[in-house]
């Protein structure tokens, strides 16, 4: 009965993590998914600045790792190792190590929070900011609010008094 229960539980399908190589784990879910494999690649839109401009990019929560879904006894293994961008199976000695199907679970919940657009994650209220580009170039201003995508409202010290001015959220930076 106890190799009835082992082969019961193998052949249920579990999460198991993939180490992709450097910088391709993008390569890697594109691939297995291509060869029919059940991925689950976690993924966060953030806001970088590209070219004097904010654009919201995706990056890999985990930048080196993706999920994959199989059974023990009826998934292909093999090619899984040759696929382009993996570099190995994540492993406790020679055994694939499972994960926890909650924390899967948990992981997809929040991924499927979709971003607001209008929210402004690159800079939040009270931080300080360094304009770079424009009349008051080189000065320093506290970011009060965005307006729209690209302007933002920051608050600078002009003639011994805290002014509201307009500008393009691509000309600030913080101030480290």
């Amino acid at each position: 009965m106890n190799d009835l229960e082992t082969s019961h539980d193998a052949a249920v399908p579990r999460w198991y993590a993939i180490q992709c190589k450097g910088g391709e784990s993008f390569r890697a879910s594109e691939h297995l998914d291509n060869q029919g494999f059940e991925i689950f690649h976690p993924v966060l839109e953030v806001q970088k600045k590209r070219r004097g401009k904010l654009e919201w990019v995706c990056e890999p929560l985990f930048p080196y790792y993706l999920f994959i879904r199989l059974d023990r006894l009826a998934s292909n293994w093999r090619p899984i190792r040759s696929t382009r961008g993996v570099l190995k199976i994540v492993s406790f000695g020679d055994q694939p190590l499972p994960v926890d199907d909650a924390l899967i679970e948990t992981l997809r919940r929040h991924a499927s929070v979709a971003r607001d657009a209008s929210a402004n994650v690159y800079f939040r209220a009270g931080e300080k900011v360094e304009i770079t580009e424009g009349p008051f170039k080189d000065l320093s201003a506290v970011f009060d609010t965005h307006r729209g995508d690209a302007r933002a409202i920051v608050l600078l010290d002009l003639l011994q008094r805290q002014q509201r001015l307009e500008m393009p959220i691509s000309h600030l930076c913080r101030r480290e």
